[in-house]
Formats: structure tokens, C-alpha cells, sequence
């Protein structure tokens, strides 16, 4: 999971700070998701999914289905 999470990020070109801002936390605790230091809080995993446009079952490598809506 946290794979996925740190190369949506970069697809994006955006740095872990910048991430952290939409997020509403540090960058500190948003590298600790990336590094699977800690959980990802229930809200900030809806948030990533929302941002990514994705769904959580992706980012938690329960589909390998990138896009939430493949028929929009």
C-alpha cells in the first residue's frame, strides 16, 4: 500500500510537503505513511483516494484497478 501511495505522489511531481498541506498534517507524519511507520487514519485514506482519484481498495492492494470509475 504505501508503495502505491508514495508513486501517486510522484506521478504527480508533488513533494511530501505539498501532499501533507492537502492533508491537513506534517510532512513528518505524512513520510511515516509513506514508510508504513504508521497507519493511515480511516479520513486522511478517503482523502488520498478522493485527491488520487482512486479508490481505497487500490491503495490498500485489494484491486490492481487504478481508476475508481472506469466507465466515466
Amino acid at each position: 500500500m504505501y508503495r502505491r501511495i508514495r508513486n501517486l505522489r510522484e506521478d504527480k511531481d508533488m513533494t511530501q510537503t505539498q501532499m501533507a498541506e492537502i492533508l491537513q498534517c506534517s510532512q513528518r507524519i505524512y513520510s511515516n505513511y509513506e514508510r508504513g511507520d504508521v497507519d493511515i487514519p480511516t479520513g486522511i485514506l478517503i482523502k488520498l483516494a478522493d485527491f488520487h482519484q482512486t479508490s481505497t481498495d487500490y491503495l490498500l492492494n485489494r484491486t490492481n484497478q487504478k481508476t475508481a470509475y472506469p466507465n466515466n
